[in-house]
């Protein structure tokens, strides 16, 4: 196995906005769909998670 084919292995499947779907098949756009939610969903935790620690925050100081 040489280096390139580590790399590859390695790589996990992304998405980069505003690329070029035309090359992608209905299922490789589904694997990108449930990727994007799944980052939503953790983009969504992570900012109701901050939103609580402001809002403590600005109780503790008032």
């Amino acid at each position: 196995m040489s280096i390139n084919d580590e790399d590859r292995a390695a790589r996990k499947v992304a998405h980069e906005i505003g690329c070029d779907l035309s090359l992608l098949s209905v299922d490789e756009l589904a694997l990108r769909v449930e990727l994007l939610k799944a980052e939503i969903a953790r983009l969504e935790e992570e900012k109701a998670r901050k939103g609580a620690s402001r809002s403590a925050a600005e109780k503790l100081f008032r």
